[in-house]
């Protein structure tokens, strides 16, 4: 988990689908690796790195399968977010309040919280080093790290943020920054930002622009108004079917998108950024704006690079069916830190957590298993107050939509879906383990059709 325990910045959700889960693939012909039982505080059957969505579900799930004394979370923040509200924090529709609770209040009555930070992992001899040169010993590992956001790798970052014009949603420090930003904007460029790597919910950078788009014309700022999306990549969404959808809502809203750009450096003091053209290197474009959204440079979580559980990337590196290692068949990964080809979203955590379950039931049982992860993510698209495109999606780029309808429409009951009901599942069944992504409804729905 990051250092503030936040969650991925999308998540998808169905009414009445906590009770449903999705599916998983083959063991790995691996063997476990045992541990000679070490003393209580310093042994568990499971242990659970990081205390965001995928950590605290599986911590859930876990308890219910070996005991709460048998499960420990380690995890040094106080406070878990629920971040994929923060884009509407950032356009003054939500409370930053209302997306925090204690980190105590959502682990799992019962299961340890060891308030520290990894900072090694010895999965040869089945344990991790924590701060104070403390070992944890475990039988079996879940790694849920999340995703690390780089600020500093922007020049002028993140010491810029003490200007005004200038905010993040992706940080607690930040996101309120965003919502000024908006509110003292003048008559000027607009800029929005997405920059050359791995993400978490590729969706976000353009949501507040479009609901900036919207707050201007609410206010009467539009005309004076020059709103650009510069990012890194050679297109608006990697789903054909909504990345159309969107580039008729940027055609008829006379947005600015500029691809193949990267920030580099933020010059807060003369409310200047510059840009990279990825398609000549070495050429740089200076822009001035009266208001600056950055999603920042991500990567893995430090303790992950270059450790054995790791890729070389340093994302954890795990079946993408069963989410269960490539070499060490006792550990598993789930949610951001992964290497899984997917979307970086909340609703893919919830996806993954019910296939983790099943692969994590059958490995204790020296069982193979059955069901597979098809990569499923959601990407709600705000593209307004009250607007919404929900993009579903797999492994392979293809729509994997749970309503018999029209997805790529913008509609004003996924937008309350998504503001008003999203939280409540979140809270209270993905985070208790008790919900593991649209499946089965989408199933169900589509039953119902024939």
């Amino acid at each position: 988990m990051s250092a503030i325990g936040a969650v991925s910045s999308c998540f998808c959700l169905h009414s009445g689908v906590w009770l449903l889960k999705p599916g998983m693939q083959k063991m790995s012909s691996f063997g476990l690796h045992t541990a000679a039982r070490c003393a209580a505080r310093n042994y568990y059957e499971v242990l659970v790195l990081g205390g965001g969505a995928g950590g605290i579900a599986m911590s859930s799930r876990m308890k219910r399968k070996v005991g709460a004394e048998n499960v420990a979370v380690i995890e040094p923040s106080k406070t878990h977010y629920y971040q994929p509200l923060w884009t509407l924090v950032g356009a003054g529709a939500k409370q930053l309040a209302a997306t925090a609770r204690p980190m105590g209040s959502v682990i799992p009555e019962g299961v340890e919280w060891i308030k520290s930070q990894v900072i090694a992992l010895d999965p040869d001899k089945n344990c991790v080093w924590l701060e104070n040169d403390k070992k944890v010993s475990y039988k079996y590992l879940i790694i849920a790290l999340g995703i690390s956001l780089h600020y500093e790798k922007i020049k002028g970052l993140p010491e810029g943020f003490n200007h005004p014009k200038i905010g993040s949603n992706y940080s607690v420090q930040t996101v309120e920054k965003t919502w000024r930003a908006l509110q003292d904007f003048k008559e000027g460029n607009a800029i929005f930002t997405f920059p050359n790597t791995p993400v978490k919910c590729a969706g976000a950078p353009q949501k507040i622009m479009y609901l900036s788009d919207a707050y201007f014309r609410k206010t009467g700022k539009r005309s004076k108004a020059n709103i650009m999306f510069n990012t890194s990549l050679g297109v608006i969404f990697a789903v054909k079917k909504y990345a159309d959808a969107l580039l008729e809502i940027i055609k008829d809203r006379n947005l600015a998108v500029n691809y193949k750009r990267n920030l580099i450096e933020v010059r807060a003091d003369k409310q200047e950024a510059v840009f990279e053209n990825l398609d000549k290197p070495g050429v740089t474009e200076i822009h001035q704006y009266e208001m600056l959204h950055v999603t920042p440079p991500m990567g893995p979580p430090a303790v992950l690079v270059n450790s054995p559980v790791s890729d070389e990337g340093g994302w954890v590196d795990v079946d993408k069916e069963t989410l269960q290692h490539r070499k060490y068949a006792n550990v598993f990964g789930i949610g951001d830190c992964t290497n899984l080809p997917t979307s970086k979203t909340a609703a893919a955590v919830a996806a993954q957590s019910g296939v983790l379950d099943k692969t994590i039931s059958l490995v204790m049982k020296k069982k193979m298993p059955v069901k597979k992860y098809d990569g499923y993510t959601s990407c709600p698209l705000i593209t307004g107050y009250n607007k919404l495109i929900l993009a579903e999606f797999d492994y392979e780029g293809q729509p994997l939509e749970t309503f018999p309808i029209d997805q790529s429409k913008e509609r004003t009951t996924m937008y309350h879906m998504k503001a008003d009901m999203m939280p409540l599942l979140y809270w209270h069944a993905l985070l208790k383990g008790y919900w593991g992504g649209p499946a089965p409804v989408r199933k169900l729905m589509h039953l119902g059709l024939k």
